[in-house]
């Protein structure tokens, strides 16, 4: 059984759950998966999937476990009683092999009952298709590139420098997650003098005693161009909502849903002072911190006061770089995922799963990045390009789902 906790999944799905009963407790969506590697062939292990979503929504919150979710901050008693009752179902989730041997999984109902698929059925993927591909993996060689990954990170003029693991939907294993995590624990330290900020992982979280670290995803500000009263203000809308619900905590505002000429336009005087930052998740990073910087001058906020996270295919020496270009100027942070829970020599797959409608609507996101951008409708995507007023550059990177 790979997932054994409903808390093995990511912070942020927690508090986007909660903005979701709260506010929009009727919305129904689709989520559809793409695996983005050629020639990958996960047909063959449908059966095993099956099995090991089967398990998954057997699983109910632990006592323990909703004492812990009760004991953060910003998660109110009503949701941590809604999750004592809740339950993944399986009538929600759809797997089907395709001649071409690639699968496709769909997820339909309720946003509120579906939220939480996401996480550990890509973390149930990505372990069925390595543990039956590669069934002596050489954990010698991971084991050696974590340590290269902490001797990089303790080089010289670097004590200030820290990372965080995002890596749970793209992890090699989830015990190999778990001794990464322990290790980067260990060696980097953490609190307030150590490198290693935390986790996404809830669970992990929990068990080790890291911080858990998350906000909001694309799919809260994809669901809020059908919930929301108008599609230009979608954006606007998003940040409002969640400003209503945490009052100013979980300030990191997501830049990357309709590209960031798009979001600087929506990120005016008011949200620069009232978020605590921006996450950058797609496009040219070095670019992105130096346009949120002057954009933040612009509207006479001290960046030095505001946070930048980077979590775009970060690796180590990337994230050296950020921080040479960045510190001192603002605050930083870096969530590494893939890179840190699946390099141990094999190529990782690259698999999402993404929402694409959203009250029978379709839902999109535009991204700097190509190849990243996802949607199963083209003239809505047109549309879309049109009202947020995306150049025929940045719209070239959004990409079917097919």
């Amino acid at each position: 059984m790979i997932i054994t906790s409903l808390l093995d999944t990511d912070l942020y799905k927690f508090t986007m759950m909660q903005v979701v009963l709260h506010q929009f407790p009727g919305a129904q969506v689709e989520y559809r998966f793409k695996c983005r590697n050629p020639g990958v062939e996960l047909a063959p292990f449908v059966e095993e999937i099956r099995s090991e979503i089967k398990s998954l929504c057997s699983l109910h919150f632990k006592e323990d476990e909703l004492a812990y979710l009760r004991s953060l901050r910003f998660i109110k008693s009503d949701f941590v009683d809604f999750l004592g009752l809740f339950r993944l179902n399986e009538k929600y989730i759809q797997i089907t092999p395709l001649d071409n041997g690639e699968i496709d999984i769909t997820i339909s109902g309720p946003w509120l009952h579906t939220i939480l698929f996401e996480i550990p059925v890509l973390a149930i993927v990505n372990e069925v298709y390595f543990r039956n591909t590669q069934r002596v993996p050489d954990l010698m060689e991971g084991r050696r590139r974590v340590d290269v990954k902490i001797a990089q990170l303790q080089s010289e003029g670097l004590q200030e420098l820290k990372i965080a693991d995002y890596g749970t939907r793209r992890r090699f294993s989830r015990a190999w997650h778990e001794e990464v995590l322990r290790v980067l624990a260990a060696r980097l330290g953490t609190g307030p003098k150590g490198q290693f900020a935390g986790t996404s992982n809830v669970y992990f979280a929990q068990l080790l005693g890291l911080t858990p670290l998350g906000t909001m995803a694309h799919e809260y500000l994809q669901a809020c161009q059908a919930l929301g009263p108008r599609l230009r203000d979608s954006q606007v809308f998003a940040f409002e909502s969640w400003a209503r619900e945490y009052r100013g905590d979980l300030g990191i505002a997501l830049s990357d849903v309709y590209g960031l000429n798009a979001f600087l336009r929506d990120f005016d005087m008011f949200f620069c002072k009232l978020f605590d930052g921006a996450r950058h998740d797609s496009g040219d990073p070095f670019l992105w911190g130096e346009r949120m910087i002057d954009h933040y001058q612009r509207n006479r906020v001290d960046p030095k006061t505001k946070t930048l996270i980077f979590s775009d295919s970060l690796t180590i020496p990337r994230t050296i770089e950020l921080y040479q270009q960045f510190r001192g100027r603002c605050q930083l942070a870096f969530g590494v995922g893939t890179n840190l829970t699946n390099d141990l020599g094999y190529e990782p797959l690259q698999i999402v799963i993404k929402m694409t409608r959203c009250n029978g609507q379709p839902v999109a996101k535009l991204s700097d990045t190509p190849g990243k951008g996802m949607c199963d409708d083209e003239k809505y995507l047109a549309y879309l390009k049109q009202v947020f007023e995306i150049e025929h550059h940045e719209a070239s990177v959004a990409k079917k789902v097919s």
